[in-house]
């Protein structure tokens, strides 16, 4: 029982190689020109050269269409894309199909939320697209990513949760509730890590990577509680 943990928005070899060390799962480059955590796929292709085998590269993108990340995929070998603007069910689809790459998918939550539009949603995607990997949870605001801002955690459906990648105002103070809490499949972070837009801090990272295992520890323990309740005696 182990939650993964995506360090997103790296713009230095100094944060890949903090990340890496600190057991980070994927690692995520920003092409979203107006983000300040931006990164040129040539950039990009320059810290992809120094990640170490088995860990995910992923790549996010904002509304941009099939070609462009086609032509950014071409130039930075990501394992794994990222959309995480306002595309459609289909454009999404249709872009995964173009850059030959399994695909994340942002639901921006916001206070009136259901929970069966996520439930919903992700069927949608799903149904749509061979490629599509997940949804990724963040909070609705009204720009994309990177703000910093939890959103009520009760609306992931419980059969949901363990599918999804939870974000949004994810920080060392609540990765531990947030992992015990909601059981999700995977946490990422950004702003939560960083010394200042766009610069990550080593210790944020190495703190936030014990406090998700922190969260993994209260679930490993509690299901050992229920198993042993469940044997008869």
């Amino acid at each position: 029982m182990r939650t993964r943990i995506k360090i997103c928005g790296l713009t230095r070899e100094e944060d890949v190689h903090a990340a890496v060390a600190a057991g980070a799962d994927a690692i995520g480059f920003v092409f979203y020109p107006k983000s300040p955590r931006y990164v040129t796929p040539q950039r990009a292709a320059e810290l992809i050269r120094i990640v170490p085998p088995f860990i995910t590269t992923v790549g996010l993108f904002v509304n941009a269409s099939p070609d462009e990340v086609a032509r950014t995929v071409r130039v930075a070998p990501l394992s794994l894309i990222q959309l995480h603007g306002d595309e459609t069910v289909a454009e999404a689809a249709a872009i995964a199909a173009a850059a030959g790459r399994q695909f994340m998918k942002v639901f921006r939550v916001k206070p009136d939320t259901a929970p069966d539009e996520l439930l919903e949603y992700e069927q949608a995607n799903r149904a749509a697209s061979p490629l599509f990997a997940s949804l990724l949870l963040d909070t609705y605001v009204d720009a994309y990513g990177g703000a910093g801002k939890g959103f009520d955690w009760s609306l992931i459906p419980k059969d949901l949760a363990p599918r999804v990648v939870l974000s949004g105002g994810l920080s060392v103070h609540n990765a531990t509730d947030a992992v015990a809490g909601v059981r999700p499949y995977a946490v990422d972070i950004s702003s939560g890590v960083e010394a200042s837009k766009g610069i990550k801090d080593a210790r944020k990272i190495a703190d936030f990577v014990a406090a998700v295992r922190a969260g993994d520890a209260i679930l490993e323990s509690e299901t050992h509680h229920e198993r042993e309740t469940a044997v008869p005696r």
